[in-house]
Parts: structure tokens; sequence; C-alpha cells
């Protein structure tokens, strides 16, 4: 029994020995953890300075420059038409002609009468020319002078009325030649040869056709009232550019124009007012109708300080950025953020050429170790 007993006495020190040997080597353990912590890994980029615009985003729509609805202006038969739809034109171009001989004739009708009215003037001059020799010899009364005088003053009146007659022949004959009145492209026509169309008719069926003008072109867009002031003011200082892309298009796509156009009242039912950038369009890229980005800039922050949106991060205390110091070790810093622009966040709290980290934030502590992935550079 007393051999038991030792044999569990040695059983139970060696336990506890094996025992204390394992909390000493597991304190050991976390105390050289807590020693020797890894640095992070982490990927970092340099804060940039350079200019930034202060801008309006909005949705637009492209509105031809011009737009002509041709309709005629004499009565009668399509009888020619030269161009195809969809046609680029230029001003002076012919479209239509209308059947000319009814015209043709009236003008000579003018221009026959304007001939007799011409003839009775001459002889009622050379009569009167006559007469005024003889009224001081009395051998014509008054009466019969004031007659003489008269005929020649309706036969002048008659010259001219058929003057403005003959006038209003050839501007009929030059309408039955309906001619491009600006540079633009044509839609699709509205006739055939052989329809008969109407003059002067405020039917919309009356339009022949429908020429829009498309460079410049206009992007049409709304701002809301909040922003209103903002744009007033800086218009008030010059000029406002506009860089108008279509939705599908990266922002290298866009293509500057000015701002021409300030509505005078806000919508009521919507809170918005209109405006108007007018874009240069030679190549065609802009369509009427077509919707648009627009991106009104208002101002320009000079030597604003840039850092990658992601080194942004949000705490308890505020927006911070874990900033590295020269001893691979990073400072948490509080800043604030004003406004991204492509991919890119103005801040205040960091200076330019200052090294931010832009991925691993959430392994760091302030003044923690980091290792800098190599594939990034600062």
């Amino acid at each position: 029994m007393n051999t038991n007993l030792r044999t569990s006495g040695k059983i139970a020190a060696m336990i506890i020995s094996l025992l204390l040997v394992a909390l000493a080597f597991t304190g050991c353990r976390k105390k050289q953890a807590a020693v020797e912590r890894q640095p992070a890994w982490v990927s970092v980029s340099e804060a940039l300075s350079q200019d930034v615009p202060v801008y309006i985003d909005e949705i637009g729509t492209c509105t031809a420059h011009e737009i002509v609805s041709i309709r005629p202006q004499v009565s009668g038969q399509i009888t020619k038409i030269h161009f195809t739809d969809g046609a680029d034109l230029k001003k002076g171009d012919p479209l239509f002609t209308i059947d000319p001989r009814p015209y043709e004739a009236a003008l000579k009708q003018a221009q026959a009468s304007l001939t007799q009215s011409t003839a009775s003037l001459n002889l009622a001059k050379a009569t009167f020319e006559r007469v005024k020799e003889l009224l001081p010899t009395g051998a014509i009364s008054q009466d019969g002078y004031d007659t003489k005088q008269n005929a020649v003053i309706l036969a002048e009146a008659q010259v001219q009325a058929d003057q403005a007659a003959v006038q209003t022949a050839q501007v009929n004959l030059e309408y039955c030649s309906i001619c491009s009145p600006i540079d633009g492209r044509a839609g699709q026509r509205c006739v055939d040869i052989g329809n008969v169309v109407i003059a002067n008719s405020t039917d919309a069926g009356a339009v022949l056709l429908v020429i829009q003008q498309l460079d410049p072109i206009y992007a049409d867009f709304t701002v809301t009232e909040q922003d209103l002031e903002s744009v007033r003011q800086e218009m008030a200082k010059g000029e406002l550019k506009a860089y108008v892309k279509p939705p599908d298009k990266p922002d290298a796509n866009a293509r500057e124009g000015n701002l021409t156009f300030l509505d005078n009242a806000v919508k009521q039912e919507t809170g918005t007012i209109r405006l108007r950038a007018t874009v240069p369009n030679t190549d065609r890229y802009f369509w009427p109708g077509q919707f648009v980005k627009v991106r009104l800039v208002l101002s320009i922050i000079k030597d604003a300080v840039l850092v990658p949106s992601e080194a942004v991060q949000n705490g308890q205390t505020g927006q911070f950025i874990y900033v590295v110091k020269p001893d691979q070790t990073v400072e948490l810093r509080l800043v604030t953020a004003k406004r991204t622009l492509d991919g890119q966040t103005v801040v205040d709290g960091i200076k330019a050429k200052e090294v931010v980290v832009t991925d691993g934030q959430l392994r760091l502590t302030d003044g923690a170790k980091i290792q800098i992935k190599t594939s990034e550079k600062k």
C-alpha cells in the first residue's frame, strides 16, 4: 500500500510539473507574439495637388440649333423633288418645285397691264404738255387744264399699281421653287410628286419637310432651384463651361461647350430651372433628341489635395486617413473630405506628396508598422 501511495505521488508530481511547463511555454508564446507582431501588408498612394473643378452633373437632351418647317407659300401641284430624305443641305439648295405655269401666265398678264398703263401715262403726259402752253392764251379753260393734269396723275397711279402687280407675280413665281433657308439635315419629306399643296395653311399636314441644323447643337438641361444662386453668381463672373457626352461614353469623350441660356423662371411643379449649353458638333457626335450627361463647371479649386477615394475611412470621430511615416509606421490623421472627382477625393488635413494607405486599413492602428506591397508605388 505504501508503494502505491509513493507511485501516485510521483505521478501527481509529474503532472503538476508538466502543467507548469505548459503554462510557462504558453505565456512565453503570448508574450513573444505580442512583441513580435508582423507588419501589416498595405497598398499606398501619393497625395496629389492639382486644380479641381466645382461642377453640377445633370441629364440633358440635345436640340438642333435651328429647326425649319418648310411650308408652301403658293398653291399648286408638286412637279419635282430635288433632294433625298436625310440629305445634308446647304442654304439655297433646291427642295421642291411647284407647277409654275399658272404663275408664269399671271406674270405675263401683269407685265402686259404694266405696258398698257405705261403707254397711257406717256400719252397723258404728252397731252398735258401741249395744254400747258395754251392756258396763258385762253385757248383752254381752267377746267380742261385740270382734267388733263388729273389724267396724268391717274395714269401714274395705274402704272404704280401695275408695277406692284408685276412684283407680286414675280414673287409668286419664285415661290414655286422652294429652296433650303439654312444649312442642315433634311428629315423625311411629307409629300410626293403630284401632290397638291395649299399656300400658308396652318394645318400640321401642310408641312412639306423639316430641316434641322446640327452644328452647333444645343444641350438643354435643368438644375434645382437650390443650385440656381450658385449658377447665377458664377455667370456674373464670366462665361461658364459645360462638358457634354453620351451617357455610355467615358468622361474623356466629353465635348466642351458654353452655357448660353438661363431661363427666366423656376418651374413650380418641379422646382427646377432650364439651362442651355451650345456645343460644337461638326462631326455629328450628337443628335437631336439624344439624352446626354452635362457637367456644368461653376468654379475651380486651385491647388487642391487629392487622394484615392478608398483611402478615406469613416470612424467614430469622423473621417480619417492612415498616413505612412518615414519609419514605415502609420499615423491616423483626421481629415475633411470635400468632393469626389473620378475616383479621387479632395481633402483637408493632408499635404501634397504625403503617402497614404489605400488598402489594408482594417489591420492597422495608429503607430502600427506596415510593409508596402511591392506592386504599389509611393
